[in-house]
């Protein structure tokens, strides 16, 4: 009876359609390679996920193959530089930003602000109380959760059940709707109890400990999930495709990591005249706003016209007004036989020539 009146309180706490509030939870996406995370913010390693260090520590995200039964990946944070002596505002993390507009069914600062609980798998070289936080986008509202590691190197779930806020503004557009971070360390003036929403930018809790203090330590994440409800329910498997879907609304790059060394072909062109060829690349999904363009490479493209392979030697875009947040138009330079040919962009198998497309929060 005990386990099916559990079914039930699970069944009822979880919305209709995609319950996970969090995108690629089980670290299944990576687009980047591993990010090292040193005075701000970087972002790599796992898609949506974010580091952020203060000036006197260093820690790497990287996505790891340890991970509990039922995922294939873990998000892994190793300290590469400690920092023992933390100063009162400063603050490493781990955080994903929520858009806005998945978030307004919340209901977050009105009398209607729907429970929240977050769930998570964790792994971590060092035991103690650790961390969390929910906040808005101008982080002046803030919720701190905590959690125990209670065995060195071994995954344990963790569950915490949070109030949703009445008060404060909470942006429903496509900028940040709320951030949820687990805190690696932080100063005493970012600190405050657990369970309870409090005025202020706070991303741990008081007497956590702080990962970021010794030297070489790992904390590991998996099966991420913040759904509406009181109970945390089963995590919410997608698909790769769909999660991949996800994520590149915020980031694409051509080719992905795994394919990097690999001929591919991206897009229809036609040459413009004897120097120049252009071409419009469609990104696979709508992007949250027109993105950011980097090439890497630029001289590691090629263009197929008739059969025959041109290089490419500087490819760019074509400019800022030829971008919007569904395509792009780029420009490359070549010697070409006849005006208005169609043509082929693809790059030429090495790992240098790659676009990415960013629209993160």
């Amino acid at each position: 009876m005990a386990s099916k009146a559990r079914q039930l309180a699970q069944s009822a706490s979880a919305p209709e359609g995609r319950k996970n509030l969090l995108i690629n939870g089980a670290a299944e996406v990576n687009q980047r390679a591993t990010a090292t995370v040193n005075n701000g913010e970087a972002t790599g390693a796992v898609d949506r996920f974010t580091g952020f260090a203060a000036a006197g520590g260093t820690f790497t995200l990287a996505q790891s193959t340890d991970s509990p039964a039922g995922f294939n990946n873990s998000i892994l944070a190793t300290v590469t530089g400690a920092d023992s002596s933390i100063a009162s505002g400063d603050f490493y993390g781990i955080t994903q930003r929520v858009e806005g507009l998945n978030i307004y069914h919340l209901g977050f600062g009105s009398s209607a602000a729907k429970t929240l609980t977050i769930s998570f798998y964790v792994k971590s070289s060092v035991t103690g109380t650790f961390g969390g936080a929910i906040r808005n986008n101008a982080a002046d509202r803030s919720f701190n959760f905590s959690y125990t590691v209670n065995s060195a190197d071994t995954w344990e779930l963790k569950t915490y059940t949070i109030a949703g806020d009445t008060s404060g503004t909470w942006l429903t557009t496509n900028g940040i709707g709320l951030r949820v971070s687990w805190s690696l360390g932080d100063g005493s003036s970012r600190l405050q109890s657990a369970g309870s929403w409090g005025a202020g930018s706070f991303a741990g809790v008081t007497g956590q400990t702080n990962l970021i203090s010794t030297g070489s330590a790992t904390l590991q994440l998996a099966g991420v999930q913040l759904e509406v409800g009181s109970v945390a329910t089963e995590f919410e498997h997608r698909s790769f495709g769909e999660e991949l879907a996800l994520c590149q609304r915020y980031f694409v790059r051509y080719p992905n990591l795994s394919d990097a060394a690999t001929t591919m072909y991206y897009t229809l062109g036609s040459i413009h005249s004897s120097s120049v060829a252009y071409f419009t690349l469609t990104l696979p999904v709508p992007m949250r706003t027109q993105p950011d363009l980097s090439i890497s490479g630029t001289d590691d493209f090629q263009s197929v016209d008739s059969g025959t392979i041109r290089n490419l030697t500087n490819l760019t875009l074509l400019g800022d007004a030829f971008i919007d947040n569904k395509a792009v138009a780029l420009q490359g330079a070549g010697t070409f036989p006849n005006e208005d040919q169609p043509t082929i962009l693809r790059g030429d198998g090495t790992s240098g020539g790659n676009f990415a497309f960013d629209a993160e929060l």
